[in-house]
Formats: C-alpha cells, sequence, structure tokens
C-alpha cells in the first residue's frame, strides 16, 4: 500500500464532501468551493467524518495514481478550512511593490514597472514594500501565482537581488578576483 494513499483524511465539522459519478469530487468549507476530478480507476468513499481512497489493484499505474489523489484531496479540505499562503521577499536597491486595488504594482530595476493582476480567487498583499503575501484556498493557484511573480526577477546568485521566497536559501557565488 501507498503510505500516503492508506492514511484516511479527516473532514473537520463545517466541511462538506459530495462524491458525484466518475469521481468529481466537491468540497465545500467556510472559506470557498473547490470541486476536482479525479482518476476513474480511485475508489473514493466517506466513511462517517473520514474520506478513505482505495485502489482496486497494485498497477504502477494505481500505486501513484492513490498516493497523488488522496494528497489532492487533503489539500482541498485543508484549503476549504484554513487555506494556503506563500510569501514572497524582494531583496535589492530601489526593487519595491505596491498594491494599486487589485493589481500588483513592481519596481524591479527595468526601465518599466510591471503590473500583475491576480486570478479569480487568489488575494495578494503587500504589508511591506519589499513583502508579498499570497493567499487563496488553491494551494496549486498559491504556487503558480507565486511562481509568476517570482519569475519576473529571480534571484541571482552573485548579489542575492531579486524576488525569493520567504524560506528560499540562494547559494551564493564569489565574484571575480582581480590579479
Amino acid at each position: 500500500m501507498s503510505r500516503v494513499g492508506k492514511m484516511p483524511i479527516a473532514v473537520p465539522a463545517g466541511v462538506t464532501v459530495e462524491i458525484a459519478e466518475n469521481n468529481l469530487v466537491t468540497v465545500k468549507g467556510p472559506k470557498g468551493e473547490l470541486s476536482r476530478q479525479f482518476a476513474p480507476e480511485m475508489n473514493i468513499q466517506m466513511e462517517g467524518s473520514e474520506i478513505v481512497i482505495t485502489r482496486p489493484n497494485d498497477l504502477k499505474k494505481n500505486k501513484a495514481l492513490h498516493g497523488l489523489t488522496r494528497a489532492l484531496l487533503n489539500n482541498m479540505v485543508v484549503g476549504v478550512t484554513d487555506g494556503f499562503q506563500k510569501t514572497l521577499l524582494i531583496v535589492g536597491v530601489g526593487y519595491r511593490a505596491s498594491m494599486a486595488g487589485k493589481d500588483l504594482n513592481l519596481s524591479l530595476g527595468y526601465s518599466h514597472p510591471i503590473t500583475y493582476s491576480a486570478p479569480e480567487g487568489i488575494t495578494i498583499e503587500v504589508p511591506e514594500q519589499t513583502k508579498i503575501i499570497v493567499k487563496g484556498i488553491s494551494k496549486e493557484a498559491v504556487g503558480q501565482v507565486a511562481a509568476e511573480i517570482r519569475e519576473y526577477r529571480q534571484p541571482e546568485p552573485y548579489k542575492g537581488k531579486g524576488i525569493k521566497y520567504d524560506n528560499e536559501v540562494i547559494r551564493r557565488k564569489v565574484g571575480k578576483t582581480g590579479k
């Protein structure tokens, strides 16, 4: 059995899970609603206040889908109860971020400012000029938005300037040495 796949998912109070035909799962909670179509091979069932996922056989594909299905379902349950967030830090002289309505304005040393509009269901906060917080109920969407913002100016290895994740460690390189 898959170590991840065989663990049941506890459904907290206030969260409803609907499992329709063809494994279309809808999870509703205090923060919102998420739905996703899972592989038809997996058997998803509600047992009391837990979700249990089983696989039909031990084919390599089904073993992989077992853990994946459980992880995605768990992320949906966590997302509608607590939500997800990623923190980005801006490092560099003159690099800054600000909000204009729902748009994120970035000044990253280019000749022009960069404007990023958050997709539906994602909120972006800028508590300080060098800190960006991306929040949402979908772990996948939060990670994608954070990656897109980071892509505008990735951290470089010599001075460490750029946009980095809060917990990211930048491996620094030594610069040129004179003779």
